[in-house]
């Protein structure tokens, strides 16, 4: 059963051949045997899981055909859930209890969806590595001496490794589509705003994003019909109709112009993968596509203007996390000064520091013109790149990220080196647009990842153009070693 993609799974729950109580046995059994090696998982839900199954079979057996009903998926843990510990990887929210539903996580009940539990992360989405967990480093089914990718590092392994068929994950930098490239899997950010944000914890709250890891294109599309919806408790959620996105997957591709950026192949990027993704390129003009050459010239200022923006906006969100109001408190504080600084100084992780004097330098008095404004001011300009492209393309199309999973260790001392890693996923954040990983191939028996952008709220396109080269390529129905 734990092979089947999502759609296969929902047709084997509607034809009976298996119950959602007996499939989400079978994950449960799978991560009890299988995750101590990798670390995917902070919590495990089990017995709530199994009390949903029930529910579902019952729905199931009265006809109802909600989308997902039966189906069990993970959560980040960035995404609070009624009753269950939401700790975003932090030590900071290590006891923290959530007391209502992340919006996301009601539309997924509300289509039948079954949760095993709450993924592993870099601790407050920070990271590109998922070495910064409180709850320690989750290691890539296809290497375990290799990171799987970060943020959303827990939630990649665990659909890589085959322990839940799909899984929530949220996207700032890249935190979707670099774990999705490393791990072999399909990863899509939506638009900004297609997808209710209220309820996962804030990172940087002008370019979170949540979205999905799954394993095709097709599940990818079902996971969002499920995931997407207008949400008045979220301001930044954008009234747009929503589609069917399963309901263009079969389109044909003639016609369409696809981008290619030359500033998403210049150095840095590593040769093996640069030859993947121009073999992929070559798949796309036999399916009737044409390519055209592009530029997106502001490209090589988004990892420094994004480094300040999302600080900056950090260090706001993370202020509440101070021991009195929210997470963890220090003990036998000697006045409330002793209990701000030892609560946050115990708190947070090397990496959340970073970043939170990063950005209180740039928002200070003095600074904010020079750093954020300017910023702000590069990131209209990296925003106009893309209306100009699309102008001129249907999707845009280059790597994820710029070379294969790396070991573990082998970029925590040098922090820029780990800010590179998002090199070709930040813009898209920073412009708001929709973007989505899909494999292309492998280098030394790692995954490579494709990455395709698309115009806002395009996600049908996105996902019709993923489709149509899964049907003309295997690389995504390769299994990482040890996990069937």
């Amino acid at each position: 059963m734990h092979t089947k993609t999502i759609a296969q799974l929902i047709e084997g729950l509607r034809s009976k051949e298996f119950s959602s109580v007996e499939l989400t046995r079978h994950y449960l059994q799978r991560i009890k045997e299988r995750d101590g090696t990798y670390n995917s998982y902070i919590t495990v839900t089990e017995e709530a899981a199994l009390a949903q199954a029930e529910a579902a079979d019952q729905r199931l057996a009265a006809g109802d055909n909600s989308p997902l009903c039966g189906v069990p998926i993970a959560h980040k843990d960035i995404f609070c859930t009624t009753g269950i510990r939401t700790s975003c990887g932090s030590k900071m929210l290590d006891n923290f209890i959530a007391p209502y539903d992340a919006t996301i996580v009601e539309n997924y009940q509300k289509a039948g969806a079954v949760m095993l539990g709450k993924t592993n992360m870099d601790e407050f989405a920070m990271g590109s590595s998922n070495e910064t967990s409180y709850y320690g480093p989750v290691k890539n089914p296809w290497n375990t001496n290799c990171v799987p990718g970060g943020s959303s590092g827990g939630s990649a392994a665990a659909v890589a490794a085959l322990l839940a068929p799909a899984a929530t994950a949220s996207d700032t930098g890249g935190s979707i589509r670099q774990p999705a490239a490393l791990c072999n899997l399909t990863g899509l950010k939506p638009t900004y705003g297609r997808v209710s944000r209220w309820g996962m914890i804030a990172f940087a709250s002008s370019l979170d994003q949540a979205g999905t890891l799954t394993r095709t294109a097709e599940d990818s599309a079902i996971m969002l019909n499920a995931m997407a919806s207008f949400d008045a408790k979220d301001s930044t959620c954008v009234d747009e109709p929503l589609e069917d996105y399963t309901a263009k997957l079969g389109d044909s591709l003639q016609g369409l112009t696809i981008g290619i950026p030359e500033e998403y192949f210049g150095e840095g990027l590593n040769p093996q993968t640069a030859e993947r993704v121009q073999a992929a390129i070559k798949v796309y003009e036999s399916l009737g596509a044409t390519t055209k050459s592009i530029s997106l010239p502001h490209t090589h200022l988004a990892v420094p203007a994004y480094y300040v923006i999302a600080p900056a906006e950090c260090s706001a969100n993370l202020s509440r996390f101070d021991g009195v109001r929210y997470g963890h408190r220090c003990d036998d504080p000697k006045d409330l000064a002793d209990l701000y600084k030892r609560s946050r100084g115990e708190g947070f992780g090397d990496e959340v520091k970073r970043r939170i004097l990063v950005g209180t330098y740039a928002l200070s008095a003095g600074y904010y013109d020079a750093y954020y404004n300017k910023a702000q001011q590069v990131r209209r300009l990296i925003k106009q790149d893309f209306v100009d492209a699309f102008n001129q393309v249907d999707v845009v199309l280059g790597p994820t990220s710029p070379s294969p999973a790396f070991e573990f260790g082998a970029k925590s001392d040098d922090p820029v080196a780990m800010y590179l890693e998002d090199i070709y996923t930040i813009a898209t954040n920073l412009a708001g647009l929709p973007g989505l990983s899909i494999p292309c191939g492998m280098v030394d028996n790692k995954p490579v990842g494709l990455q395709l952008i698309g115009n806002y709220f395009a996600e049908s396109k996105l996902l019709n153009v993923a489709h149509q080269f899964q049907l003309a390529t295997d690389f995504h129905q390769q299994l990482a070693p040890e996990t069937a």
